[in-house]
């Protein structure tokens, strides 16, 4: 079996060598292919000086995480690779943690993705988003309470740390153009989903994401509602009329909640982001066809 990791890098150099050194620990060997989104600082010239071995796609510009990873997958499909491991530029994985993942894939074939646990940048406690996705508050209750599991199945898992097999990609298809950077990893799912797969994570192994730091800004809030609601009128477990009001109707009445606790900017964000969303109807009913074909759509 051949396993590809891809990474898609914007201004990598403060994670490279944690990153990719730990690829370089790998107890099953691995080929790595970065996809490069126009970085600023020095993250090429690192990768091409101490990582000859990583395979280099340089776009030149920011295609957002969706596109580049399509680029990666499709790249990683011509050099012959049976899994895809989508790892962020801020994680790294323990040693074991892609030959735990590729003997689960054999052992269960009802899974279209499988991720090892996520934990923070520093080890000692869950990653704040894979605490909420699992119901567990802290690693050493974690670590207990499901020891005994190969594998485990959850609704939701971000993509910082993915392993897809060919045969789910020649089903679902890559990442689809209409999310940019956020929201792909939940219109994915629910592809996923929609054609019969599952979703699960080994509580042997372990990813560390070095995210815990950020701020939740006021932009940022609006940014995830935007791509929440989209996700919902793109998703293609829901007729389109559900669809139409768990995305568009669902904006207008967040902005009538807003209207009703004084938060006029609120209101005024969400009305945007309905009508952003009845524009892109058009597209959005193509898109959500094109999904429910079983097909390589989008690499």
């Amino acid at each position: 079996m051949k396993v590809s990791v891809i990474i898609v890098s914007y201004n990598f150099e403060q994670w490279i060598d944690r990153c990719l050194g730990s690829l370089r620990r790998s107890t099953f060997p691995v080929s790595v292919i970065v996809v490069d989104n126009g970085s600023k600082d020095h993250t090429t010239q690192i990768i091409e000086r101490k990582y000859p071995e990583v395979h280099l796609i340089k776009t030149g510009v920011n295609l957002g995480f969706g596109k580049a990873n399509n680029i990666g997958i499709r790249c990683a499909m011509e050099r012959g690779a049976d899994y895809f491991f989508l790892l962020n530029q801020d994680a790294w994985i323990s040693e074991k943690t892609i030959k735990t993942l590729l003997d689960l894939f054999e052992e269960h074939p009802k899974y279209g993705i499988l991720s090892p646990t996520h934990l923070n940048g520093k080890g000692d406690k869950l990653d704040f988003g894979f605490s909420t996705y699992s119901g567990m508050n802290e690693k050493e209750e974690f670590i207990t309470m499901q020891k005994d599991h190969e594998v485990v199945t959850l609704k939701f898992i971000n993509a910082a740390f993915w392993m897809i097999s060919v045969q789910t990609i020649k089903k679902v298809g890559g990442f689809s153009p209409l999310f940019y950077h956020y929201g792909e990893d939940i219109d994915y799912i629910n592809r996923l989903h929609y054609h019969g797969l599952q979703l699960g994570y080994s509580p042997r192994v372990f990813g560390y994401h070095d995210r815990e730091s950020r701020e939740v800004t006021q932009a940022g809030f609006l940014r995830s509602e935007r791509v929440y609601l989209l996700s919902e009128y793109a998703n293609i477990n829901y007729t389109f009329t559900k669809a139409f009001g768990y995305g568009v109707l669902a904006g207008i009445k967040k902005a009538i909640q807003a209207l009703a606790k004084g938060k006029i900017a609120n209101c005024f964000a969400f009305i945007n982001i309905s009508f952003g969303l009845l524009w892109k109807t058009k597209q959005v009913i193509h898109i959500r066809n094109k999904n429910k074909k079983e097909a390589l759509n989008y690499i």
